[in-house]
């Protein structure tokens, strides 16, 4: 590679006409995904210097404003006339789309950067943006208003310095919102610095009273990704299991460990980009780890002569996994480029991981006897489920009272105008069988809390009535067997108390939902139904508020004096039917909140799906220490 990044490694695609008349097409959204997204590309760009070797820090500031600055002290964007353009390459970087040190200039070995839209995008997407460049001596500075250039580039001193300065404001003209979340920019860099071990990134907020800092810095890079996200859990021997290696082009780099959960946890990247999706990397890992596994156990008297082998899924049962493969030119598969479909990919990550694997389990016989026990446990466990699996299945239209008993179900056969209400309890369930509009509103009461399903088997998760009973009514089925056009409901709408106990019971829903119907939530059919937590009554008028604040709204318009009657409800019992229908059924007039997943943040979700239920209390402390401020309800 070549030191000597320069303008001519910079090559010029297309214009950059379209991106603020369609903005949806380079960033996804105008949402906060699309705001968000506008700080990865700039930091994308210096984490490519970082892999290119160049870089050890990247600084990111939230300024007061809500701009956006972020310092590396990579080597500079080039200052030198591009020739094509005529223009400092460094401009042409900022105002031309698709223009960079990625498309085969020699600027860049392997990059993050050319999957996402570059810092043409950021920059036309932004009320203003000002690059500053230290290089060679001298600092450049360029300033830009909405993707146009209003200064050129000039010297505004010397220094020792060496890197690349940006600040953007994104522009409120485009944005629905332009509020940085630093809890989704933390998340963000934190799993940006594990991919690329040794570098520090420092994230800063700037906007309250004290300036709020997190370093992210990981020399152990994903072998410590791996023990973060098992702190949930307990693991079952203390080494990490690291691969790593190039083959064909192809850097891989593998770290994984069991934990005594029974869920997976496998994140893939390439080039420090998640591919929610996987593709032919992770397929590579998969053949490996079974191949290798199976061979061993066979080799070393772990299975008998007249056991079967063990499935991969039996091999992975409660086995936290990162995968991170670095190409030259990655093939994304599909437009949202979730999925790797690079045929070398395969062949690199199987050969590295086999070989690496087989000498650490030879190494060490004891991690090999104690995963062997655990995948032997997990294949007898999915017999079991088998055979309760197929007692939960839908029945055919025949035999259609096979639906749960406790079930109140619609008229309506159309699953687009029907929903159903998962109750908390039976005298809620009562209720809400009264209250509900009996052709599209179904009613499926629960008693008590259900099975925590990050902490059960699939064989006693399947033979839970309250489970059987949910998978029954949905019609779907799950896991690979889920079919969302068998959907009977298209909203799942989740009732449960205004307290800590139905908060903890929708959580368990939640998470039941997310491990085996992830899909539901995917296309947007699940809901948090939002009971009113106060009444007010006043001169035979009543009123209904969601939280202390509407409520000290509502009191503020009528008057505070002692003909005011308020009552706070502790549960949906104490509703009448009528009070139910009104304040959390009606279509016309409940509040619902609507359950999304964003594939990019699998990681992160999922995480806080094994923090909330996983066996640890100190790590659920600290992520409800940590997120008290954004919860409007909490009963103590």
């Amino acid at each position: 590679m070549s030191d000597n990044y320069s303008a001519d490694q910079i090559q010029i695609l297309e214009g950059l006409e379209a991106v603020r008349k369609r903005p949806g097409m380079y960033i996804g959204s105008t949402s906060s995904k699309g705001l968000h997204h506008l700080v990865y590309e700039i930091v994308d760009n210096s984490v490519d210097e970082a892999l290119a070797g160049y870089c050890s820090v990247i600084n990111v500031t939230v300024n007061k404003d809500n701009s956006i600055t972020v310092i590396d002290n990579g080597r500079g964007i080039p200052v030198d006339i591009q020739e094509k353009a005529g223009r400092p390459a460094v401009e042409v970087v900022f105002t031309i789309l698709h223009a960079g040190g990625k498309f085969g200039g020699g600027g860049y070995k392997v990059s993050g950067g050319l999957h996402g839209v570059g810092a043409s995008v950021v920059n036309a997407l932004s009320e203003w943006l000002e690059v500053i460049v230290y290089k060679d001596g001298k600092e450049y500075k360029q300033r830009y208003e909405r993707g146009k250039v209003v200064s050129n580039l000039e010297v505004v001193g010397e220094t020792e310095k060496q890197g690349t300065k940006v600040t953007f404001k994104p522009d409120t003209l485009i944005f629905e919102d332009t509020v940085y979340d630093f809890e989704i920019l933390k998340e963000r860099l934190r799993e940006t610095a594990f991919l690329t071990k040794n570098l520090r990134i420092v994230l800063v907020d700037d906007r309250g009273e004290k300036p709020v800092e997190k370093i992210f810095h990981y020399e152990g890079g994903i072998k410590e990704y791996v023990q973060y996200l098992n702190r949930p859990h307990d693991v079952l021997y203390p080494e990490i299991i690291y691969c790593e290696g190039v083959k064909d082009n192809v850097y891989v780099e593998v770290a994984l460990q069991h934990n005594n959960s029974y869920t997976e946890s496998c994140y893939s990247f390439v080039n420090n980009i998640i591919t929610p999706e996987g593709g032919t990397h992770l397929i590579g890992f998969r053949n490996a780890l079974t191949k290798t596994f199976n061979d061993y156990a066979r080799k070393n008297k772990l299975l008998k002569e007249n056991e079967p082998n063990l499935s991969g899924e039996d091999i992975r049962e409660g086995l936290t996994t990162i995968i991170s493969i670095k190409v030259e030119e990655p093939q994304f598969e599909g437009q949202t480029k979730q999925k790797l479909g690079n045929s070398e990919a395969r062949g690199a990550v199987d050969n590295i991981v086999s070989e690496r694997l087989m000498v650490f389990l030879e190494q060490n016989p004891n991690v090999g006897k104690i995963i062997a026990e655990k995948a032997v446990l997990a294949q007898r466990a999915r017999d079991a489920a088998r055979k309760a699996r197929d007692l939960t299945r839908r029945k055919t239209a025949l035999e259609t009272m096979s639906l749960p008993g406790k079930l109140a179900d619609c008229s309506d056969k159309d699953p687009a105008n029907c929903e159903i209400y998962i109750v908390e309890g039976d005298s809620a369930g009562g209720s809400a069988k009264t209250a509900r509009s009996r052709a599209t509103q179904a009613i499926l009461p629960l008693r008590g809390k259900i099975l925590n399903v990050e902490k059960s088997r699939l064989d006693k998760i399947l033979v839970n009535n309250e489970i059987k009973a949910m998978i029954t009514a949905f019609g779907t089925g799950i896991h690979e067997e889920f079919d969302i056009s068998k959907l009977r409901y298209h909203k799942i709408i989740i009732m449960t108390d205004a307290d800590v106990d139905g908060a903890h019971i929708a959580t368990l829903l939640l998470t039941f939902l997310y491990r085996f119907m992830p899909d539901l939530i995917r296309e947007g059919y699940v809901y948090l139904a939002q009971p009113p937590l106060y009444k007010v009554e006043k001169n035979k008028k009543v009123w209904y508020a969601y939280d202390d604040t509407e409520l000290n709204n509502i009191l503020t318009e009528i008057g505070r004096d002692q003909n005011n009657r308020i009552q706070r409800y502790k549960g949906l019992g104490e509703m009448d039917p009528e009070q139910l229908w009104e304040t959390t059924m009606d279509p016309d007039r409940r509040i619902l909140l609507k359950v999304t997943m964003d594939d990019a943040k699998m990681a992160a979700l999922n995480d806080t799906f094994n923090v909330l239920m996983g066996d640890k209390v100190e790590p659920r402390r600290e992520f409800i220490e940590t997120h008290a401020k954004y919860v409007r309800n909490l009963d103590i």
